[in-house]
C-alpha cells in the first residue's frame, strides 16, 4: 500500500511563509509520508504566464485562466490525490485559500491536523471557533508535534477514497481537469516542461474551450 499523501495547506506568499511551509513538508517526508506542497509541487505561475503572453494572450486574461488551472490542480490534489491535510493557521489572519482547502477536507471526511504558534489571529485568546471546530478544537503548537498528531489522526480515522462520480458536477470537472494537468506535469520532460504545461492550460482553461 502506498504511503499516505499529505496536502500541506497554508500561507505561501512571502519567503518566511514558504520557509515554514517547506519545514512542515520536510518533517512529513522525513517521517515517511508523501506530500503535496502547492508552491513547490505544482506549477510556477510566472513562467507559464510569460509563455501564455508570448503566445498572444492578453496578460490579464492569461492570468485569469491560469488561476483557474491552479485552482483545478489544487482541487484535484486535495480531493483525489491526497489522503489527509496538515493546515498551517499562522498569519495575521489564517490564509484564505488554506481555510477553503481545510473546510473541503473536513466535508470530505479526510484526516485534518491544524498547526499554529501565532497569537495575532486570536479572539479573546482563542482561535476563531469556526476554524478550530474543523479539527475538534485541537491545534498543535510546534512543527515537531505535527507528525505524532497526524499519526494519531490517521490511526483513528479511516482513509477516505472519493468516488469522482459522486461529486457535484462543478467539483467533478475541476478534479478531472486538475488530474489531466497533473499528469502533464508528471510526464513533461525537463527541456520542454513549461511549454507542455502551457499547452495543457490553454487546451483546458483558455476562454472558449470550457463547457
Amino acid at each position: 500500500m502506498d504511503r499516505p499523501k499529505i496536502y500541506c495547506a497554508g500561507p505561501l506568499f512571502n519567503e518566511a511563509e514558504r520557509v515554514e511551509m517547506t519545514a512542515i513538508a520536510d518533517a512529513l517526508v522525513e517521517a515517511g509520508y508523501r506530500v503535496y506542497l502547492p508552491h513547490r509541487d505544482g506549477m510556477e505561475f510566472r513562467l507559464i504566464h510569460e509563455l501564455l503572453i508570448d503566445r498572444g494572450h492578453d496578460p490579464a486574461i492569461a492570468g485569469q485562466f491560469l488561476h483557474e488551472a491552479i485552482f483545478a490542480l489544487d482541487i484535484y490534489q486535495l480531493v483525489q490525490s491526497c489522503d489527509a491535510v496538515v493546515w498551517n493557521l499562522n498569519g495575521r489572519v489564517p490564509d484564505e485559500g488554506a481555510v477553503s482547502e481545510s473546510a473541503m477536507a473536513w466535508i470530505l471526511g479526510k484526516p485534518l491536523i491544524a498547526f499554529s504558534n501565532d497569537v495575532r489571529s486570536l479572539i479573546a485568546g482563542r482561535v476563531n471557533p469556526l476554524l478550530v471546530g474543523l479539527v475538534d478544537f485541537s491545534v498543535v503548537r510546534s512543527i515537531d508535534e505535527i507528525v505524532p498528531a497526524l499519526r494519531e489522526e490517521l490511526e483513528r480515522a479511516s482513509l477516505v477514497r472519493v468516488d469522482p462520480e459522486c461529486l457535484p458536477p462543478r467539483v467533478r470537472r475541476a478534479v478531472e481537469s486538475g488530474g489531466i494537468l497533473q499528469m502533464t506535469i508528471n510526464s513533461s520532460s525537463d527541456i520542454v516542461e513549461n511549454h507542455q504545461i502551457a499547452d495543457c492550460v490553454e487546451r483546458l482553461f483558455s476562454p472558449g474551450v470550457r463547457t
